[in-house]
């Protein structure tokens, strides 16, 4: 794993503007960033990233197996009581999944891929990852700042259209979040396309403008159509406290990310996993901070909210002390302390690896970094190619 400084494309900003990605310079701050590229081998990605991510993900399903209907673990999860018979019915179901991401520190083959957190109920990023950087590599290539050999790994987009066949099954399906926010009114209007490849029609709607039929019981949109399949990226802990959470359970619609994702997106699954996986490579020590065993990990740890998003909350304590901390409105549900996992230091910045799944399946990865080793919401995204 190598970060290579390369020229830019002199017309990067007309691409990005012509294809929608509209935040790569929030407020004039780089989030795109060209000026240089990650570089892998082949044995990098397929035995560094890939195996573990795909061995990472049939832990996760296992755990969510054990805490579907475990009241202590839900309870411990901070998941509203009112909410687990919506979470076990959907399990049961086989409620089928898009994608998910984990966020892995990687040491670039020196040591096993640690998993830092799952983003896997409403991770964004995947239009930079699945299109931007793969646009990135064609042009790259063409213009000679790569050479001619370079690929990357990625296959996202493909497989997005393919896992939208499976689910659609030719319904409708309703893309719903806050389109106010560029970033994610783009992620949606990404997951709309990739549906409509797969022949499914598509309508997008803000999360505030989702009706309720009164007659027949259900959601509608605007226009007062049925929302039988809807995409939401709108976090589940969210909908569980919003005044149409308590009509989920009598609703027919068909949600992506599906309820059971709700303990898969709670960082209280890393001491868990621990727990059922004690001492496996991939995984880093991890507890419930008021868990007597969390001491053990001594006076240099991260501590992360239950519920936290973009690294709010997060601090990395060294010696005791908090040498970086994001601040943000979670931790009131209480801590887990997780293990130092040291990202590579390239120069002062940090990279961390975000790695793709669609429908369980390894399909891709992104890189964000920062001059701080918590990735933050204006942490940087660079592409990546293997050489």
């Amino acid at each position: 794993m190598q970060r290579i400084p390369c020229p830019e494309r002199d017309d990067w900003r007309e691409t990005a503007a012509q294809c929608g990605f509209d935040f790569s310079e929030p407020d004039g701050e780089r989030y795109w960033d060209e000026r240089a590229y990650y570089a892998f081998t082949i044995a990098e990605i397929e035995l560094g990233i890939e195996e573990p991510t795909g061995e990472i993900e049939q832990m996760c399903l296992e755990l969510v197996s054990r805490v579907v209907d475990d009241e202590t673990l839900l309870h411990r999860l901070k998941i509203p009581e009112a909410s687990w018979p919506l979470l076990a019915d959907s399990w049961r179901r086989k409620d089928g999944s898009l994608y998910g991401r984990l966020d892995l520190s990687f040491q670039g083959g020196r040591a096993p891929a640690k998993l830092l957190e799952y983003n896997a109920d409403t991770p964004t990023s995947i239009f930079e990852a699945a299109v931007f950087q793969w646009t990135w590599l064609e042009q790259a290539i063409e213009r000679r700042i790569l050479p001619g050999r370079a690929d990357q790994y990625n296959s996202i987009h493909e497989r997005l259209i393919a896992r939208w066949r499976e689910l659609g099954d030719r319904r409708p399906v309703h893309l719903t979040g806050l389109t106010a926010d560029a970033e994610d009114a783009t992620t949606l209007a990404y997951l709309a396309d990739t549906a409509a490849q797969a022949g499914l029609s598509t309508t997008q709607l803000d999360i505030a403008d989702i009706g309720w039929r009164d007659d027949g019981g259900g959601f509608v949109d605007l226009d007062g159509h049925d929302i039988a399949l809807a995409f939401k990226l709108y976090p589940w802990e969210w909908m569980f406290h919003d005044a149409f959470g308590a009509k989920l359970a009598n609703a027919p619609t068909q949600w992506l990310e599906p309820p059971w994702k709700a303990i898969l997106s709670n960082k209280g699954i890393l001491p868990l996993l621990w727990q059922m996986f004690e001492g496996h490579p991939n995984l880093l020590p991890a507890y419930f901070e008021d868990d007597p065993k969390a001491a053990g990990l001594g006076p240099s740890f991260v501590r992360k909210p239950i519920y936290s998003r973009e690294g709010a909350n997060v601090s990395l304590v060294s010696d005791g002390v908090a040498v970086s901390a994001q601040d943000g409105p979670y931790g009131a549900e209480g801590f887990i302390r997780q293990a130092l996992a040291p990202l590579p230091d390239f120069g002062g910045v940090f990279p961390v690896i975000g790695s793709w799944l669609v429908a369980h399946a390894p399909c891709g990865l992104s890189i964000r970094e920062d001059a701080t080793p918590i990735t933050g919401n204006r942490s940087r995204f660079l592409p990546h190619a293997i050489l």
